[in-house]
């Protein structure tokens, strides 16, 4: 395949939940490949410091906007749309990255608890979806990725929210493939190994949970989030045009583990 398929030039990407974390990589990654590239999240600090890095690579990434949003509030992912559709015009790829967990045993989980979780990483990629995809189909012309994860396939302890929520997230991205590929609109996800993050370095660093994850990984590390770059811009790409419904698995081996010792 032509390497040009990789190019991301003239196109415009949205990333949600990307100010920090995976979504603050693949934001970055989506610049350099050629992308003008809107990354936002709910603080406005966070994501003007993501857009000053954006402008630096603007050799590659020509614009950004500095637009907050809130995947809990359908308004603002409306408004985060036509300020980039004003700018930009269009929009042909969303990143939805946005994404929250807790350990608590799962007898003590609470009502509250299990809504908050279920409201940012299952409905909120579902509203981004809604908001974006409309646009999307209205263009014949779309590259949606979402970011699943290891329990969207496995369990993993006492985040029995988080896995629910992320098996969810997997669900949907096919039923949005299902219904949206056939107008130009192509759903994909990306479900990242152990990737070191704020988001859940307290249940990694120095803990059982976290040699458990090393001794589990063939590859013996964790992950660097600049890794889960290529399967994005992949599935950003031209490159992955007959890839529909998918959930990438970069993971180190992970799922295919058994037995390592």
């Amino acid at each position: 395949m032509n390497s040009a398929a990789f190019n991301l030039s003239g196109r415009v990407a949205v990333v949600v939940g990307g100010t920090s974390g995976i979504g603050r990589a693949l934001a970055l990654g989506l610049a350099r490949a050629g992308a003008d590239v809107v990354a936002t999240g709910r603080r406005a600090e966070e994501v003007s410091g993501v857009a000053l890095e954006i402008d630096k690579l603007r050799g590659t990434a020509k614009r950004t906007l500095r637009v907050t949003a809130d995947v809990r509030d359908r308004a603002s992912l409306q408004q985060l749309l036509e300020q980039t559709l004003a700018t930009f015009d269009k929009v042909d790829i969303l990143v939805n990255s946005a994404g929250k967990t807790k350990r608590t045993p799962t007898l003590d989980v609470t009502d509250e608890e299990w809504a908050d979780i279920m409201e940012t990483n299952l409905t909120g990629t579902l509203r981004a979806c809604q908001v974006f995809g409309r646009h999307m189909l209205e263009r014949g012309y779309g590259r949606i990725v979402n970011i699943a994860s290891l329990g969207s396939f496995v369990a993993l302890h006492e985040v029995a929210a988080y896995c629910a929520s992320k098996a969810a997230v997997a669900s949907l991205t096919k039923s949005l493939a299902v219904e949206w590929g056939s107008r130009g609109v192509l759903v994909n996800a990306i479900a990242p190994g152990v990737f070191r993050t704020a988001l859940n370095q307290n249940l990694l660093d120095g803990t059982d949970r976290g040699r458990e994850f090393l001794l589990r990984t063939p590859l013996k590390r964790f992950g660097n989030i600049e890794e889960l770059t290529a399967a994005c811009l992949f599935l950003a790409s031209e490159a992955s045009s007959f890839v529909n419904g998918e959930i990438m698995t970069v993971d180190g081996g992970f799922l295919a583990s058994g037995v390592n010792q």
